[in-house]
Order: structure tokens, then sequence, then C-alpha cells
């Protein structure tokens, strides 16, 4: 499970620079990090206290990085 947790921070790292790099967002790449591993980890303890999961861990991780890159920065924008 321990290592689980080191995946999905460095699966929410990828998916954060790469969107930066992609030009899917433009938060910087240090915010998109930020955004996509704070809402992976969010995502990885829900896991584990309600058993919420879409598929495997590296799916959720990087279903959860995009999710909170479409949510977090479109609601602060205007």
């Amino acid at each position: 499970m321990f290592l689980q947790l080191f995946g999905t921070v460095v699966i929410a790292g990828i998916v954060g620079y790469a969107s930066e790099r992609s030009g899917f967002t433009r938060n910087g790449y240090i915010p998109s990090i930020i955004i996509c591993v704070g809402g992976a980890f969010l995502f990885y303890f829900l896991r584990i206290m309600f058993g919420l999961r879409f598929g495997s861990p590296g799916l959720d991780a990087i279903l959860s990085s995009v999710g909170a890159l479409i949510i977090v920065p479109t609601h602060w924008r205007r």
C-alpha cells in the first residue's frame, strides 16, 4: 500500500507536467503539479477509507489528477 502512495504521487506529477506542457492548462508547471498531487492524494485516501475506485491505482491517479486540474483552476478563474 505504501508503494501505491509513491506511485500515485509520481503519476500525478507526470500528469501535471504533461498537461502544462501540452497546453491543456496555463497555470504554470509547479501549480499544475501541486493541483494534480493534491487531487490524487485526496482520491487515494478516499479509496482507502471508503473503497471508492474506478479500476487500478494507476488509473485512479490519472483520473483524479485530471479531475482536479479541471475543477480547481476553472473554479477560481473568471
